[in-house]
């Protein structure tokens, strides 16, 4: 494993670590201090990492030359009954934090690349910018799919009409309840129907954020 390696793992775990801090901080905003008072509001990785999300299956893909790097963080703990403000949207704006980071340290990293003549930044580190950006959009777009235990199922649960909404969100406690086939369901559908669409679309946002 070489340094550029290294260097794209770390961000990868930086990159996690700041999407489950948002997480903490939108929860704790709108009143729930569970994530403050179990010390998840921090930058210290070591309280967020998962060994097997977090450092092993990222080490394995980059090492087997996957063109694909994924990894994720514990999840950040929070109760929507503590919420004081927007108890309708309190649960989608907590899960649309964690993408929204993502989001904007791509935004970050990518005016890095557009300003690096005038930065007179190196080479490596502009290659290393650019995986950055790549990386946290992907990690942005997967989170934000409609499936559990997605970010994107809890807000899918807030954007779907009353019925839809209770039959939605019966369907997601039922696989959150059994990870294993959550996980299981997930994989086989990114790999047989989503990983095309999802592909193209991170291409499109990537080039028009780095302004090719």
């Amino acid at each position: 494993m070489d340094l550029s390696q290294i260097a794209l793992i770390i961000a990868l775990v930086i990159s996690v670590v700041m999407h489950e801090m948002a997480h903490g901080y939108a929860a704790n905003w709108l009143g729930d201090p569970t994530a403050r008072l179990a010390g998840r509001l921090t930058p210290n990785p070591l309280v967020h990492l998962d060994p097997l999300m977090s450092v092993i299956i990222p080490g394995l893909l980059i090492l087997s030359g996957s063109p694909i790097l994924f990894g994720a963080a514990k999840p950040v703990p929070y109760n929507p009954y503590n919420f004081i403000k927007h108890q309708r949207w309190g649960e989608a704006i907590v899960a649309a934090a964690g993408p929204a980071t993502n989001l904007i340290l791509a935004v970050v990293f990518s005016l890095l690349i557009r300003f690096g003549e005038i930065l007179n930044l190196s080479g490596s580190f502009l290659n290393l910018a650019f995986s950055i950006v790549v990386l946290n959009i992907f990690l942005a777009l997967f989170n934000l799919l409609p499936f559990p235990p997605l970010d994107g199922s809890k807000i899918m649960a807030k954007l779907l009409p009353r019925p839809w909404s209770f039959w939605y969100n019966n369907f997601c406690h039922k696989l959150e309840r059994n990870p294993f086939l959550s996980f299981g369901l997930l994989i086989f559908l990114f790999f047989t129907v989503l990983s095309k669409p999802l592909n193209f679309i991170l291409i499109w946002i990537t080039e028009k954020m780095i302004g090719l």
